[in-house]
């Protein structure tokens, strides 16, 4: 069996992003995109690893710590073909391309994905990482980057090879990486701007999709360092407990609103557990909308 760990990075995200998989010091490949996200990453490490041992007869054990990327090829990936690489709320999958080479490739394979944590000391997600921010932090700097050696006699043009560019990376950012110039604000004092309540909107969509509920990496990194939750219960939450429970997308906002520069407050009601108010406040860091604190009552 093969044994390899694949990994992704972006620096801003999106931003300068590169992909790398790992088996040895001797056997790994690196590559990446001047703007690109972290997902983007993750999907093409392992799609130029299977693209690189085509030729092997020999099963695949891929280890990632991008839940998002397990979940996507062996839970997710059945139903979108089903709904015309559509998600269950309708919308566009995201990363599209590259999930169709991913299943063009996986064809006649015999591939395992393990979940390893990230940043946590396991010896190849760390090298895979160290290499996949090395090709990020290359195109950042404008300087070549070292695709590595690559598998022993394979006879494909991996994608790292190939003009791979990816595509509507802004139209359709990483679930975590809405960031973008505001609009000016709206004339009325308080209210937040059109463009941030559009922002908010979709990140609470997303945020309650089962492809980040069942991921409690994806959904901890939309979560504020200092994030604090208050259940209907009066159950205080932290960051290690996430923020929502399974349930479903059926909400509607009430107000969105500005208290100062970069933090907003959402009021909305969810539907699917019992008509609860929720209080949301979102906080606009260098990295994207982080939610800050949460709150959940039942409605009078």
């Amino acid at each position: 069996m093969i044994i390899a760990a694949a990994d992704g990075s972006s620096l801003s995200n999106p931003g300068p992003a590169g992909w790398a998989w790992y088996i040895s010091d001797d056997i790994w490949a690196a590559g990446g995109w001047p703007h690109g996200t972290n997902n983007m990453g993750e999907l093409m490490a392992v799609l130029d690893l299977l693209q690189s041992t085509a030729h092997v007869d020999e099963p695949l054990r891929i280890l990632c710590d991008s839940q998002y990327v397990i979940n996507s090829l062996t839970k997710w990936m059945p139903g979108w073909k089903r709904r015309g690489w559509k998600k269950g709320d309708g919308k566009p999958v995201l990363n599209v391309d590259l999930m169709k080479e991913l299943d063009e490739a996986l064809k006649d394979r015999e591939v395992e994905f393990e979940w390893v944590k990230g940043h946590a000391g396991h010896a190849m997600n760390e090298a895979a990482d160290a290499r996949a921010r090395a090709a990020a932090e290359a195109y950042q700097q404008k300087q070549p980057v070292d695709a590595g050696p690559g598998f022993p006699d394979s006879p494909t043009q991996p994608a790292r090879q190939q003009e791979f560019t990816p595509k509507n990376v802004d139209e359709e950012p990483d679930l975590f990486s809405f960031d973008a110039p505001e609009e000016p604000q709206s004339a009325t004092p308080g209210s937040a701007s059109a463009r941030t309540k559009a922002w908010l909107l979709r990140l609470t969509g997303e945020l309650l999709s089962e492809e980040v509920r069942t991921d409690p990496e994806q959904l901890k990194d939309l979560l504020h360092h200092d994030f604090v939750a208050h259940s209907v219960d009066g159950e205080v939450i932290t960051r290690d407990h996430g923020a929502w429970e399974p349930t479903s997308q059926d909400f509607d906002v009430l107000s969105v609103d500005e208290y100062a520069e970069g933090l907003v407050g959402m009021r909305w009601i969810h539907h699917a557990d019992g008509e609860r108010l929720r209080y949301s406040l979102w906080q606009k860091l260098p990295g994207g909308w982080k939610l800050r604190f949460a709150q959940v009552t039942r409605k009078p």
